[in-house]
């Protein structure tokens, strides 16, 4: 995914993996995958994002620390 960027808020325990460009108002629907996965739509329900909330119950330690240095 050339123009995926996968911010991690800390704080928020959440990564959002946006594809391609995100700007305020794009998303028109959110619809979970799981629990703690979320599927962005625009309008055309192009997918345009993914959050993982719960991130540190969610994925691995070792990728979270990546994710970190990578912020």
């Amino acid at each position: 995914m050339k123009n995926a960027k996968l911010p991690f808020d800390k704080q928020a325990d959440a990564i959002c993996i946006a594809i391609g460009k995100m700007q305020p108002g794009i998303v028109k629907q959110t619809l979970p995958l799981k629990e703690d996965i979320l599927i962005d739509f625009d309008a055309d329900k192009k997918i345009i994002g993914i959050e993982i909330l719960n991130a540190s119950k969610n994925l691995p330690e070792s990728r979270l620390k990546v994710l970190e240095a990578i912020a």
